[in-house]
């Protein structure tokens, strides 16, 4: 309970913060105009703001003091991002998207989809103002394939026209759909907050683990209402409950076993299980 009540309060002041950071951006997105009135919107709908909550706990648990604000900044920019293109009439054909209508509806299919676009290449705009080159680098080449047709893309693709659905295949749509764009937020914070880049692929097992645990969670929570809506990309009524569950803890475990071993204080990090 303590760990949870830590964790709530760090994600809230993290959600101030990029709240703050966001509407600050919105004019480096160049004069306004329709097409950046669609950014903003989406931008500044009331989202958990979870992802770029991850970058900033993974650099305070490294603990130098980095400031991390423009990758936390760019993971909530690709995530707006997938938002909007997965409310589109083509994919999941939304009308709600935190609480109001989605973007699409309110500014039309094509500056919706342009506002992707710019949202994405803004993205990468915020990685690039990184101190060092080197991390610079590492960042957009992770970026680059987890925001692509090996993570995010390909797994809204797979989302759609799912393969014969198996606990593999299914575990495969989440890995790229879900945990990429959650590695993406445990890498920044990892790279920019000063972590050691020979650890980076434990960071990135941890990441794996934590997205796989999370929408398995999600999944079980969310049974009988996919069943109702026809939905079949769920992990839970793949497998079964009981298996679903069993499948939960070992992700729990291995998302422990993962931070515990990166030699930084992981109370932050561990606590997050309790929002899983």
């Amino acid at each position: 309970m303590i760990g949870m009540e830590t964790t709530s309060l760090s994600l809230l002041e993290s959600k101030k913060r990029i709240d703050a950071l966001i509407k600050k951006s919105i004019s480096e997105l160049g004069p306004k105009s329709s097409l950046r009135d669609a950014c903003e919107y989406a931008l500044l709908s009331e989202g958990k703001r979870f992802r770029p909550a991850l970058v900033f706990l993974m650099a305070e648990a490294i603990g130098k003091g980095r400031d991390v604000t423009y990758p936390a900044l760019a993971t909530e920019y690709f995530h707006t991002a997938s938002l909007i293109a997965d409310d589109l009439p083509c994919m999941d054909d939304e009308e709600k998207r935190r609480g109001r209508i989605t973007t699409h509806l309110k500014f039309g299919e094509s500056t919706a989809l342009l506002a992707t676009y710019a949202l994405i290449a803004a993205g990468y705009g915020w990685i690039s103002n990184g101190e060092s080159q080197e991390v610079c680098s590492l960042a957009l080449q992770s970026a680059a394939k987890k925001t692509g047709i090996l993570g995010a893309t390909g797994g809204q693709f797979l989302d759609l026209d799912p393969p014969l659905l198996t606990e593999e295949s299914i575990s495969e749509i989440i890995h790229k759909k879900t945990s990429t764009l959650f590695e993406l937020s445990f890498v920044f914070g990892w790279l920019f907050g000063g972590g050691e880049i020979e650890r980076l692929d434990t960071v990135k097992k941890a990441a794996c683990h934590f997205g796989l645990a999370f929408q398995i969670a999600d999944d079980l929570d969310d049974q009988e209402q996919d069943l109702l809506n026809g939905r079949a990309v769920n992990f839970a009524n793949v497998v079964g409950t009981e298996k679903a569950r069993t499948r939960l803890a070992y992700e729990k475990q291995q998302y422990l076993s993962a931070i515990q071993s990166l030699n930084i204080e992981t109370t932050l990090l561990e606590s997050l299980l309790a929002l899983v």
